[in-house]
């Protein structure tokens, strides 16, 4: 069902700041097809594969901070879900995804609410997406105590992050808005994702290096083959991605 009411099912971000909302820009760029079909279409494509035993469908499917729900229709196609379900803060967000799904024919629903207070019961998703969220987040560890509590066990975490090395470019600074408190490596990421409980191997682990997640001058450089891209160690990492695993 397509929920259009969006009910409130945390605190307003007036009363109790629990994410940075996007600049102009960033809400922008966030709707457009360069979006969906070069990042988070591309980010899917690299985190199916690190999932160690997939499955043919998955009947309950969330997307954590859906934004304008560009990601929805591309869920719904990879993971066959039963039902399919949407959560952000942002009612603007939200009112884009309901259009957005509308358009598409899809049956989705959507929450108005925090990642680090989801109105869910326990281990009720089969799969939880969270694509380029967290750095928005203030209580990061809270909501990955909510991702691990919603999920049932076998339950799969795709999550996929910008590294503090990204975030803190000036241009990125520039362009959008974060807590750049809460920004994080990607080991630190990583930890964190284990510290909640959740269950991972390096094989469910990818650190891409794309060129725009650099220095401007030093990824157009690479990416014109005129720098040498450095090898994993020898760099700071600027992406994470992971499928992890609530153990059963």
């Amino acid at each position: 069902m397509l929920d259009n009411a969006f009910p409130d099912v945390g605190k307003s971000v007036q009363k109790q700041p629990h994410f940075v909302p996007e600049s102009r820009f960033g809400f922008w760029f966030l709707g457009t097809r360069t979006w969906e079909q070069h990042v988070i279409q591309i980010t899917l494509d690299d985190l199916g594969p690190l999932i160690s035993a997939p499955r043919k469908a998955y009947a309950v499917v969330l997307d954590a901070g859906c934004g304008q729900g560009g990601a929805l229709h591309l869920l719904h196609s990879r993971f066959r879900p039963q039902r399919l379900i949407g959560l952000d803060a942002e009612d603007k967000a939200l009112m884009r995804a309901r259009k957005q799904a509308a358009n598409r024919g899809l049956d989705v629903e959507l929450l108005k609410g925090d990642c680090a207070a989801i109105a869910l019961p326990d281990q009720s998703i089969d799969l939880l997406f969270c694509h380029q969220t967290f750095h928005h987040l203030v209580r990061q560890e809270k909501a990955l105590a909510e991702f691990y509590r919603v999920l049932k066990p076998g339950g799969v975490l795709l999550f996929a992050e910008s590294t503090r090395a990204y975030i803190c470019t000036w241009v990125i600074r520039f362009l959008f808005r974060h807590p750049m408190e809460v920004q994080r490596s990607a080991d630190e990421y990583l930890a964190m994702i284990r510290g909640a409980g959740f269950v991972f191997e390096p094989r469910n682990v990818l650190l891409p290096y794309r060129w725009w997640s650099r220095t401007t001058l030093a990824g157009v450089l690479e990416l014109c083959r005129l720098r040498r891209v450095p090898p994993p160690g020898q760099r700071e990492e600027t992406l994470v991605y992971m499928a992890a695993v609530k153990p059963d």
